[in-house]
C-alpha cells in the first residue's frame, strides 16, 4: 500500500489566499468562484471597473452568496497593465493579507484586423497588459508569495495564456496576429518564472485555452462559423465549460500541483492539433 499525506485533502484550498485578475466575468470568474469552493480563505478579484454590470463590486456579491464557502470574496479595481496601479494593489491587498498564495493573472487584452492597417496602439495594448503587465504582476507580488510558500507546499503563480500561444489561428481580415505573440511570451515568461521563483518556494505554470463561450470570444466564434461549427470540429465534440477551467485551477493550486513547475496545461478539448481548421476566415 502507497503511504500518502492527507490524500483527502489533496484537492483542497483551506485558508489560502488568492489573488485572480480580470476576474469580473469569465474565466478569472470561474476561477474565484473554484477557489471559495475548495476552501480559500480569501479571494481577491480585481478588474479595472469596481461599478456596473461587468465591474467586480457585482462579482463579489455573487462569490460571497455562494452556499456552503468558508471565505470570503474581496473587490479590488485596477489597471495590471499600469506599473503604478499594480503597487497601489499590493498595497491595498496588504491591508487585508501579509501574504498570498495563489496568483493568476488571467486579465488580458485582445485586437484584430487586417494586418498591413494595423494601428501601433493596438499592438502596445495588447503586449502592455498580456507581457509587460504578467512580468510586473510576478515581480511585485513575489515577496508576499515567498511569505506564504514553504518547500512541502509553494505559492503559485498561473498565467492565463491561450492555445493561440502555440497555433497560428486566425489570419486575414480578423487576424489576431499581436495577441498570439503575446500569449507564446507569455508560455515562455513562464518557464523564465519558474526558474527564477523556484528556489523561492512559488512555481509558475501557464493555463492555455481554447474557446470558452464568452462575452470576448463569442464575436470571433460567430466570424468562425458559430459554436456549432466549432464544436463538431473539436475532437471531444463540444467547447469549453466553467467546470473545465474550474478543474486545472484547482488541481495547479491544491496539493496535487505541488511538483509542477513551468509546464503549459492546454484546455481546448485537443483542438491546437487540428492543424489548419482555426485559420479558415
Amino acid at each position: 500500500m502507497s503511504d500518502f499525506k492527507n490524500f483527502s485533502r489533496m484537492f483542497r484550498l483551506d485558508g489560502k489566499v488568492a489573488l485572480v485578475t480580470g476576474s469580473s466575468r469569465g474565466l478569472g470568474l470561474h476561477a474565484a468562484t473554484a477557489f471559495l469552493l475548495a476552501g480559500a480563505k480569501t479571494v481577491i478579484i480585481s478588474a479595472r471597473k469596481a461599478e456596473g454590470e461587468q465591474g467586480i463590486n457585482q462579482a463579489v456579491d455573487r462569490l460571497n452568496k455562494l452556499p456552503g464557502i468558508t471565505g470570503k470574496a474581496i473587490g479590488i479595481a485596477a489597471n495590471v497593465a499600469d506599473t503604478e496601479d499594480i503597487e497601489r494593489l499590493v498595497k491595498e491587498i496588504q491591508k487585508h493579507e501579509e501574504k498570498l498564495d495563489i496568483l493568476v493573472a488571467n486579465a488580458g487584452a485582445t485586437w484584430g484586423g487586417p494586418f498591413d492597417p494595423t494601428p501601433d496602439w493596438s499592438s502596445k495594448k495588447v503586449l502592455d497588459l498580456n507581457v509587460r503587465g504578467v512580468f510586473n504582476l510576478a515581480r511585485l507580488f513575489a515577496p508576499m508569495l515567498e511569505k506564504a510558500g514553504t518547500r512541502t507546499d509553494p505559492s503559485r503563480i498561473i498565467i492565463v495564456s491561450s492555445t493561440a500561444g502555440v497555433t497560428v489561428p486566425h489570419v486575414g481580415d480578423h487576424g489576431t496576429i499581436m495577441y498570439s505573440v503575446s500569449k507564446a511570451a507569455a508560455h515562455h515568461l513562464t518557464r523564465q518564472l519558474a526558474i527564477e521563483l523556484g528556489p523561492r518556494n512559488i512555481t509558475s505554470n501557464t493555463v492555455g485555452p481554447g474557446f470558452f463561450p464568452s462575452k470576448l470570444a463569442n464575436g470571433l466564434i460567430e466570424i468562425l462559423g458559430g459554436e456549432q461549427e466549432l464544436k463538431d470540429a473539436n475532437p471531444r465534440k463540444r467547447l469549453g465549460e466553467p467546470e473545465d477551467i474550474a478543474g486545472v485551477m484547482v488541481f495547479l493550486c491544491s496539493p496535487a500541483g505541488n511538483y509542477i513547475n513551468g509546464e503549459d496545461i492546454h484546455v481546448d478539448g485537443g483542438m491546437r492539433f487540428a492543424a489548419g481548421r482555426q485559420t479558415k476566415l
